[in-house]
C-alpha cells in the first residue's frame, strides 16, 4: 500500500494579527485546507511563505458562477521556512498540504492557530 502523503512539519502561524485571519475566522476550523504562496516581494524575510485561505463560492443568480476569495492569514516562521521556500520556487507548489491542527482563540496571537504540513505523494509516478 502507497502512502498518501508523509509527515513534514509542525508550526504557528506567524504574523497572523497583521493580516487577515480575523476576517475569515469564522471560516477557520481544524482541518481547514489552506495553501503555501511564495512571497518574492517580503522585505523582511527573503525566505517568506505566505498562508494562504481560499474560499470558493458559487453564485446564487447564476449556478455556474464561482468566485474565489483569498484571504492572506499570515505566513510561517522564518525560522522554519527556508526548504519550503525553494521547492515552491523550484514549481513544487502541489506537493505540499498544508490544514489547521490547532485553534486556540484565548491564547496569544502567534499561538491561536498551528498549521501541519505533509508532503503529498507524486501520482505522476
Amino acid at each position: 500500500m502507497k502512502i498518501k502523503k508523509l509527515y513534514y512539519m509542525e508550526s504557528h502561524l506567524a504574523g497572523r494579527q497583521y493580516y487577515e485571519a480575523d476576517e475569515a475566522w469564522d471560516r477557520l476550523k481544524i482541518g481547514t485546507l489552506l495553501r503555501l504562496e511564495r512571497d518574492l516581494d517580503n522585505r523582511f524575510d527573503r525566505h517568506a511563505v505566505a498562508v494562504m485561505l481560499d474560499v470558493t463560492t458559487e453564485g446564487s443568480k447564476k449556478p455556474k458562477e464561482v468566485t474565489v476569495e483569498t484571504f492572506h492569514l499570515g505566513y510561517l516562521p522564518a525560522h522554519e521556512n527556508k526548504e519550503i521556500a525553494v521547492l515552491l520556487e523550484m514549481g513544487w507548489n502541489n506537493v505540499f498540504e498544508c490544514r489547521i491542527s490547532k485553534i486556540d482563540p484565548s491564547a496569544h496571537y502567534e499561538n491561536q492557530i498551528r498549521l501541519k504540513i505533509c508532503v503529498k505523494r507524486n501520482e505522476a509516478q
